[in-house]
């Protein structure tokens, strides 16, 4: 009876040595990284890192010259031109503060000439100098130290609305579309997010309908979308519209 306890005995130990030694051979878990995602379990492959994501670097701004007719003006929600349409489809943008300066050197019909920057072959020239009628307008920076310009005279912004089909995407010179004119002359225009987050309405021919903030004057119609969408029914707010009564509209940025 003595003996067949201490085989017992003998066995249980050679058990819990044979478990310990088991265990020790077992490689240690690996911990998990702060904020980072858990370890996979022993026996099974670590997935595979996401793909990158995230949008392409964008192109670098080149210098570039365009030139042909003026088709029409290119208006902002302020009223003012800061954009030309040519015969060709060439859009060229330039500074809303030298709306003046152009519309008194061009009218529509007019041949122009335009050099400025832009990215890789984005649809959109940013005009550092336009040259039209033995004439130019140049966009000079200030000199340093030199007072800033007078703010220029803004009209108030009054509600509108406009619908119809898209005769042409608008882009900036960094090939963004930010904007949409309309087969009626009217110019939606919104911010690059934005154009990204309808891309899919953003088609030649397609119908839009627009509601928001803008101006009509003797170059054109210039709304700021707040809403907008294929039809009236399905309109989806993009920007908040107008803060307070003293300042109607959304808020001043440049074009």
């Amino acid at each position: 009876m003595a003996t067949s306890g201490f085989s017992l005995r003998a066995t249980l130990l050679a058990g819990l040595m044979a478990a310990s030694a088991l265990a020790v051979a077992q490689p240690a878990p690996r911990p998990a990284p702060p904020g980072g995602p858990m370890p996979p379990p022993a026996g099974m492959a670590a997935p595979l890192p996401p793909p990158p994501g995230g949008r392409m670097a964008p192109a670098p701004m080149v210098t570039a010259s365009v030139s042909g007719q003026v088709a029409r003006w290119l208006v902002n929600p302020n009223g003012e031109a800061d954009g030309l349409l040519l015969d060709n489809g060439t859009q060229v943008a330039f500074a809303p503060h030298l709306s003046a300066s152009v519309t008194g050197l061009i009218k529509v019909g007019d041949r122009v000439e335009a050099t400025g920057w832009r990215a890789g072959d984005a649809g959109a020239l940013r005009a550092q100098e336009i040259r039209a009628n033995g004439r130019a307008v140049t966009d000079q920076p200030p000199s340093p130290g030199a007072m800033p310009p007078s703010p220029r005279p803004l009209g108030a912004l009054a509600s509108m609305s406009a619908g119809g089909r898209i005769a042409r995407v608008l882009f900036n010179d960094r090939g963004d579309a930010h904007g949409a004119l309309l087969d009626d002359g009217t110019v939606v225009r919104f911010p690059p997010h934005v154009g990204r987050m309808i891309g899919g309405l953003l088609q030649p021919g397609a119908p839009l309908y627009v509601q928001g903030w803008g101006t009509r004057s003797p170059l054109g119609t210039g709304i700021e979308a707040t809403r907008l969408g294929a039809t009236q029914q399905a309109l989806q707010e993009v920007l908040s519209g107008p803060t307070d009564a003293a300042h109607p509209g959304p808020r001043r940025r440049p074009a």
